[in-house]
């Protein structure tokens, strides 16, 4: 054989080795990552846990009765979604739960229980379900952290028997069925329109009551008004007499109106400060109704002929003669 085939020959040989050589180390050791543990079994029986992070010498691992089992020690989450709880009042409320695990104790997670993950999901879904229940939709909806953490209580009294240790549990997504949801907000919107009703009703009432008092008010004021009416013409009246010239012309004026009431009767000839012409007309009222014997009324005292008559001022007699109309 030339000495280049048997170079060649071996390398092939050793380049063969090379994995064999390695299948053969990994088989004598176990490499342990950080976080890890591994438990050593002979015959089903625990005899060896390593934690210490690196490469370990355990040339029994090829034996078959002896076996590794790795369990990690890192954080892990699970997320629950749609559970379904019934809350206090019978509504049904879908909800998802996050939850943050990690194993405490690996004999324990390893040994006391067949498949942890499944008996964590049953597990949360009946603390969901008991815890709550007893609590209404709105206190769900609002009070999530607080009911996160008495959850992670009430889990993680159950799943420290398993060598597990929960953390952290947060309720998110809280939601309503689709029916459910319809009929809460039909029941919203019908108190909203009952309530509109009522504030509604509530000012037309506080209107009405409004109005009825502004009424008595106005008609009290204007009864008072009316009242000051016959006092006023009896105190124009009081100064008229005390001028007997005044008195006697207004008696003559009076006369003429009762001739033909219908028509206006104008005093002329007043200059100066005193009254106008226009301002001392004088107009009759008609009597009541066609009565002839109904007897027309005082004809009240005009203009500044009034004024000056409430003012302690009587008026001038006029200089000159009455006209009629």
């Amino acid at each position: 054989m030339s000495p280049n085939l048997s170079l060649a020959l071996g390398v092939l040989l050793g380049l063969a080795a090379v994995p064999a050589l390695a299948a053969l180390f990994r088989a004598f050791t176990v490499q342990l990552e950080d976080e890890e543990t591994v438990l050593i079994t002979r015959f089903g029986k625990l005899v060896a846990r390593l934690e210490k992070p690196g490469l370990h010498w355990l040339p029994e691992r090829v034996m078959p009765w002896v076996k590794t089992h790795t369990v990690s020690l890192r954080k892990d989450f699970r997320d629950f979604k749609d559970v379904h709880v019934n809350d206090a009042r019978g509504t049904t409320v879908t909800i998802d739960l996050w939850l943050e695990v990690r194993i405490d104790d690996p004999v324990k997670a390893l040994f006391q229980v067949a498949d942890w993950d499944r008996a964590l999901q049953n597990l949360v879904a009946h603390a969901a379900t008991s815890i709550l229940g007893n609590r209404e939709f709105k206190q769900i909806l609002c009070d999530r952290t607080e009911l996160g953490a008495v959850l992670r209580h009430d889990i993680g009294e159950e799943t420290a028997r398993w060598g597990l240790a929960v953390e952290q549990v947060y309720i998110r997504n809280v939601k309503l069925l689709p029916e459910v949801s319809r009929q809460i907000f039909e029941t919203v919107a019908a108190r909203l329109e009952r309530a509109r009703d009522d504030i509604e009703e509530g000012g037309r009432l506080a209107v009405a009551q409004l109005e009825a008092d502004t009424s008595v008010r106005v008609a009290a004021l204007v009864a008072e008004a009316k009242a000051q009416y016959p006092l006023a013409v009896g105190r124009a009246l009081d100064a008229v007499r005390a001028e007997p010239a005044v008195l006697a012309a207004y008696n003559e004026l009076y006369e003429l109106s009762l001739v033909r009431p219908h028509r206006t009767i104008a005093v002329v000839g007043f200059e100066g400060e005193h009254l106008r012409a226009v301002d001392a007309a004088m107009l009759a009222p008609t009597p009541g109704d066609g009565d002839p014997g109904h007897a027309p009324a005082i004809a009240p005292l005009h203009g500044a002929d009034h004024r000056r008559v409430e003012a302690g001022h009587p008026v001038a007699p006029p200089q000159t003669q009455v006209a009629r109309s």
